[in-house]
């Protein structure tokens, strides 16, 4: 479950921002370099990423690009599905407690 959740975020991340470097990815994230690289590799295993090197012109700094497959985009809408049913559920039973508690 963690897993899945942590493979949401990534592309979550990746759609709103997907040429930064995976030292920023990782902090914005709160993930340690290391969690992020193995997620991007199995993202990637899975098809639903591409990572492409490029340049930047002015100082020749090399960084990645993280591009979501069209696989990756139904991915990301599942995952976004399965998350919000999840938290209407957890809506549901806290709202059922605070009933039970008046």
């Amino acid at each position: 479950m963690k897993k899945t959740e942590d493979h949401f975020e990534v592309l979550r991340r990746i759609n709103k921002e997907n040429n930064s470097s995976q030292r920023k990815l990782a902090e914005e994230l709160g993930f340690s370099l290391g969690k992020l690289n193995y997620c991007l590799k199995e993202l990637k295993k899975k098809g639903l990423i591409k990572i492409k090197n490029f340049q930047k012109q002015n100082n020749k700094i090399k960084y990645l690009n993280y591009v979501i497959t069209p696989k990756g985009i139904a991915e990301r809408t599942k995952l976004t599905i399965n998350f919000m049913a999840r938290k209407m559920r957890e809506y549901d039973e806290l709202k059922k407690e605070l009933k039970k508690n008046k």
